[in-house]
């Protein structure tokens, strides 16, 4: 049995697959195994995988059934204690394991461990994660995991780890989720167990390409709101997760009403307590589409000067 089994969901990932592979195979940390799911990719993501040699390696070769039921599958399968998650176009640093095995031993009784990370908005700009609460050196577990995580999520997918137990009895991630299946996931961790945090910087996120507009961006927005939906017996009694929650209904107001889905847009909008966004948010869910467009590509302008602002800027 390892003490991780780090598992890598693969589809169409051809350029960028070797290094976050390379990555793991570099860790300080040597106990792992490393299950990669390929979901059916059509360019030459599994041929780059299948010139590793490495005994830790194992392949499975599936058609596309999607990233949840690749990375539930891969869990099944996985001998190892704790599950690390990494997607294939992401990098780990070579202290990450390291570290997570830190905070597992500095606090036993999390359900959620979670480094910090470094979002790269192009492939020359980036900057750290942004938290809404105050933290030093060293782990910490996170008193109000909702809150904090309002401007970045404390949990990243290929930030993060958690126990395979753990994961089993909360039910793992929902296939039917075609987005948004790792927020669900963070919400039910946080919601029956502690969330621990390492400040240092492991693991860096590509939003640039995980983040890439997809045709189905419509119908990707009902399933957020029907994720967020999910959940509205516990926001009734939980102030924090309401608060997150209606940080993430804006989100998707503003890309419903880019995307001309105006019932949904004024849906989002009804059911946001306003007293839960700060003024440039109050100011943006208010903004006519075309302002929204232009402000987008000013942002995007922006980010190419490596000047990078947001609503809570």
């Amino acid at each position: 049995m390892s003490f991780f089994s780090v598992i890598i969901p693969l589809y169409n990932k051809e350029k960028y697959i070797e290094a976050t592979l390379n990555s793991v195979l570099n860790q300080e940390f040597k106990d792992f195994e490393i299950i990669i799911f390929d979901d059916g990719s059509t360019d030459d993501s599994l041929k780059q995988v299948e010139a590793f040699s490495d005994s830790r390696i194992l392949i499975i070769k599936e058609i596309n059934q999607g990233v949840s039921a690749a990375r539930n599958k891969s869990i099944e399968l996985a001998k190892g204690k704790y599950i690390a998650l990494l997607d294939a176009d992401d990098i780990w640093e070579p202290n990450h394991l390291t570290e997570l095995h830190k905070l597992i031993t500095l606090f036993p009784e999390a359900g959620l461990y979670c480094n910090n990370y470094r979002v790269f908005y192009n492939s020359a700009v980036s900057r750290p994660a942004k938290f809404n609460f105050q933290y030093a050196a060293n782990g910490v577990l996170v008193n109000d995991f909702f809150k904090a995580s309002i401007i970045n999520c404390v949990a990243w997918t290929s930030s993060v780890c958690f126990a395979k137990n753990t994961f089993t009895e909360i039910g793992g991630f929902k296939p039917h989720l075609k987005t948004s299946q790792d927020l669900d996931l963070w919400i039910r961790f946080a919601l029956k167990h502690q969330v621990a945090f390492n400040p240092k910087i492991t693991m860096s996120y590509k939003q640039y390409v995980s983040n890439s507009l997809s045709k189905n961006e419509s119908h990707y927005n009902e399933i957020r709101y029907n994720f967020i939906s999910s959940f509205s017996e516990f926001e009734k009694t939980n102030t924090s997760l309401k608060l997150y929650l209606d940080i993430n209904r804006y989100a998707v107001s503003l890309r419903a009403l880019i995307n001309n889905n105006k019932p949904l847009y004024k849906k989002l909008k009804q059911e946001i307590d306003f007293k839960n966004l700060n003024f440039k948010q109050k100011i943006l869910i208010n903004t006519p589409k075309v302002v929204l467009k232009l402000l987008k590509k000013l942002q995007i302008s922006l980010i190419k000067m490596r000047v990078y602002l947001t609503a809570f800027d």
